[in-house]
């Protein structure tokens, strides 16, 4: 059995939180590159650019990339040979999250309650944690970040099976299209099917974390993957909204088996800014 001291994860989600709101991950800044290049209407060539221009200038001057820093969400994938010491494993998370936010001068954007009296927790926590336990005796901590700009252009739907796959891709495209540029594209969006209702919206929002440039492992849903990026990018959104061929950099899919009787789905949409950053300890 292997001890982790709390206030080791402490320091980690502190530094992760830090370094994902000021360096835009590789797979991101590639294909921002890339889609410049192949892109053909002068406007969304140009936003491209300054883009690219503003995630140069975060790294450097280590500021954040965005505004808006978002609502602090963490994967916690424990093994089950960890035996944790110290603090409570989720005092350490928030604590880690409050220091970062607070030390690293990013945007506080908690409020402590969704109705009554929303009053600013002015050090963004409490954080949304996801835990799952795993073999070994190592902790992966996965740190992601959330605008709410893009979450709220986010849906989920409990389809029927009879839907299949023309279901899932009216879903997708139409989530897509009525957020227009609203949730500022380019756009990453991760797509969870399966599961149950509190489920697919989890698979969803862990699609975001798998690079844009690794496609899903099983072929069929590769091909779906291909085929929502193409008919997404023909849509002509473009970046920001001002049209062009670069409406999405990435489509992730991820999946979990369902009950005969259902079909859910959830769409997770991310502006190009998919902050995510990882260690194990």
């Amino acid at each position: 059995m292997r001890q982790i001291n709390s206030e080791e994860i402490k320091i980690k989600i502190k530094q992760l939180c830090i370094e994902a709101n000021y360096y835009l991950p590789k797979d991101i800044s590639s294909a921002l590159k890339k889609f410049k290049d192949e892109e053909e209407f002068p406007i969304a060539k140009d936003i491209l650019g300054k883009i690219i221009e503003n995630s140069n200038i975060a790294r450097k001057e280590n500021v954040p990339i965005c505004q808006d820093t978002g609502l602090a969400c963490i994967f916690l994938e424990i093994g089950q040979d960890v035996h944790i010491v110290g603090d409570f494993i989720e005092d350490a998370v928030n604590e880690g999250v409050r220091e970062a936010y607070i030390d690293g001068y990013l945007r506080k954007s908690v409020v402590s309650d969704p109705l009554n009296k929303r009053i600013n927790t002015e050090d963004n926590t409490p954080a949304i944690i996801n835990y799952e336990f795993v073999k070994g005796e190592n902790i992966k901590i996965t740190v992601a970040p959330k605008g709410i700009g893009s979450e709220n252009m986010s849906k989920i739907k409990m389809l029927k099976p009879a839907d299949g796959v023309e279901g899932i891709k009216k879903f997708v495209l139409s989530t897509v299209e009525e957020a227009g540029p609203n949730p500022c594209p380019p756009l990453v969006v991760g797509v969870g099917i399966g599961g149950n209702f509190e489920k697919v919206a989890l698979l969803a929002k862990k699609a975001l974390l798998r690079p844009i440039d690794k496609r899903n492992e099983d072929e069929f849903y590769e091909k779906i993957e291909e085929e929502l990026i193409e008919k997404i990018n023909e849509m002509g959104i473009g970046p920001q909204g001002f049209g062009g061929k670069t409406t999405v950099l990435g489509v992730n899919i991820e999946k979990f088996p369902t009950h005969i009787g259902g079909l859910p789905v959830a769409v997770n949409i991310s502006c190009h800014v998919t902050r995510h950053k990882s260690v194990v300890i």
